[in-house]
């Protein structure tokens, strides 16, 4: 049998594993509150992903959705495990049964939450730009866990650093963002007494000496730090090369919340049916007079819970959220500042179609659809005559 010519290939297929490679850039896992779960919840990472459905919850509605178009993948914002479980089994009504039917489907399951809520462009950019916010920053910052990478500082005799350096470079080092060979260089002296048992390279044994050397700074992958090490002693033209590491600590990530001051100031009444207009929120709610002037906007999606209050909050400002527990409602009264819920769903529903658009353009051959059964699990009152 004759192989096959290139032009009769299979085209290349985004698998689950990609679509989990761009959701990470879009809202890296790392950005998610401790508490969460994020990723991929469930799913076979080398199966391809043709459908990819996105709605806030996973629900039965949803799912028989997922399987009428024939979704490879569901990304649920809401993660539908959220603890550990024992079991899954259907039929039943609870999550564990929906999450065995798409599994049994084929469809595997990412739920992003707060990673998305934290991310730039993500649900609470999202939010504030609704509203008509400019400038807005992170209303906390959090530290990524672990130190990933060291500087490496080696004082080198200056007719060697090139041929250290390059060693080290080779072997990892030096790389930052796109850049490559990334270093810090300064003069100084280096002293040294050698003992009867040592050969030195500069000067001479049992002898005070005093050489000039390049301070060489460069950035070191933890992972990667034993190759380097050992490339810095293969080249190094000393017995004993004298080398520091310090971890580094990763900058401050951005936290989820969002806080900048509107574009045009406006009224309470007129931002909560702005935002109403624009979520199509069946149940909005706000805290503060209808004609209070609005300057600024802390936008919170789901719920806000005590994120608004570790800032100063003034009578101009106006908390976004999804909900809002009722002490905290009385504590907005006491304190001036005025508040929209607008309700959960309705808060984070925003955020999917520029998710969708995102995705798009870094993944091939999807055809990516909103969830129309997705939705806001509260019923507008309906006044009848």
């Amino acid at each position: 049998m004759s192989k096959r010519s290139p032009k009769h290939r299979r085209p290349y297929r985004t698998t689950v594993a990609d679509y989990c490679s761009a959701m990470e850039r879009i809202a890296p896992t790392a950005l998610a509150q401790s508490w969460d779960n994020v990723g991929l919840i469930a799913g076979d990472t080398t199966a391809p992903v043709r459908r990819v459905l996105l709605a806030i919850d996973l629900t039965s509605p949803v799912l028989a959705e997922a399987v009428r178009f024939r979704a490879d993948l569901l990304l649920a914002y809401h993660p539908p495990i959220f603890k550990p479980i024992s079991s899954l089994r259907a039929p039943g009504g609870g999550m564990d049964a929906l999450v065995f039917d798409c599994i049994r489907n084929g469809i595997a399951i990412y739920s992003t939450h707060t990673a998305l809520d934290a991310a730039d462009g993500g649900t609470n950019d999202v939010l504030a730009g609704l509203c008509g916010a400019t400038r807005t920053s992170p209303l906390e910052y959090v530290d990524k866990p672990g130190a990933r990478e060291c500087k490496l500082v080696v004082f080198v005799p200056q007719e060697h650093v090139e041929r250290v350096a390059g060693a080290m470079f080779a072997a990892g080092a030096g790389r930052i963002g796109d850049y490559e060979c990334c270093s810090f260089r300064g003069a100084g002296a280096g002293t040294f007494f050698g003992r009867e048992s040592t050969h030195p390279v500069v000067g001479e044994k049992g002898r005070l000496e005093s050489v000039p050397e390049i301070r060489l700074e460069t950035v070191v992958p933890a992972g990667h730090l034993p190759e380097i090490v050992a490339a810095l002693r293969a080249s190094h033209p000393y017995e004993e090369p004298a080398f520091d590491l310090y971890p580094l600590k990763p900058p401050p990530a951005p936290g989820i919340g969002r806080v900048g001051p509107l574009a045009r100031p406006t009224t309470l009444a007129a931002l909560a049916t702005k935002l109403r207009a624009a979520t199509r929120a069946a149940n909005v709610q706000f805290v503060g007079e209808p004609k209070q002037r609005v300057e600024r906007v802390i936008a919170v999606a789901g719920a806000a819970g005590s994120l608004p209050f570790r800032i100063p909050l003034t009578p101009s400002d106006a908390v976004i959220t999804g909900e809002i527990r009722h002490h905290d409602a009385l504590t907005f009264r006491r304190t001036g500042c005025s508040a929209v819920a607008l309700g959960h769903w309705a808060s984070e529903r925003p955020v999917l179609e520029p998710l969708a658009d995102h995705l798009a353009k870094l993944t091939t051959g999807v055809n990516l659809r909103l969830s129309r059964s997705d939705a806001d699990p509260f019923s507008p009152l309906i006044e009848r005559d």
